[in-house]
């Protein structure tokens, strides 16, 4: 199996179903890696939308999301479930990004944090405008996050 992309090199690519909510619409769309390209992206997996820490986790992230885009930055969370959980779960929560859907954890793998038998390792990656890693966090067991500043604080170190 693959070992998580390491600080300085390019991040693997891919194209997964997502959506984001647009007030009360679900858009959604392929999302591909080389589409965000030109400004940073917080590159944000977790294991299970509705599970307590994933839920503490993406709304966090969605309350600074005005931070991240100071900073430049978009955010996407992935997770293994498919489109209409993702749904239900930005919807109950009001997650305001991306929530993309690796319901066969071939990112996961490609990335390096595939579990398996139990899904993913909860991880962040921060990549560049031009798809390479310069910063990433990879949980042991995945029962905390990385909050909100230390995202920022690592962002800012390399926004221009």
């Amino acid at each position: 199996m693959p070992k998580p992309p390491e600080t300085g090199t390019a991040a693997p690519q891919f194209t997964l179903p997502g959506l984001v909510l647009d007030g009360d619409t679900a858009q959604r769309r392929e999302y591909r890696l080389g589409d965000a390209l030109g400004g940073p992206l917080v590159l944000v997996f977790y294991p299970g939308d509705d599970t307590p820490v994933c839920t503490k986790q993406l709304c966090e992230y969605t309350s600074d999301l005005d931070r991240f885009k100071g900073l430049g930055a978009t955010v996407w969370g992935v997770s293994p479930q498919d489109l209409d959980s993702h749904e239900r779960f930005a919807r109950r929560h009001r997650l305001a990004f991306p929530l993309l859907a690796d319901t066969d954890r071939a990112v996961a793998r490609a990335y390096g944090i595939a579990v398996p038998g139990l899904g993913l390792r909860r991880s962040v990656f921060i990549l560049d405008g031009e798809g390479t890693v310069r910063w990433r966090h990879v949980a042991l067991a995945g029962l905390t996050f990385q909050h909100s500043d230390t995202l920022a604080a690592r962002l800012a170190e390399f926004a221009g």
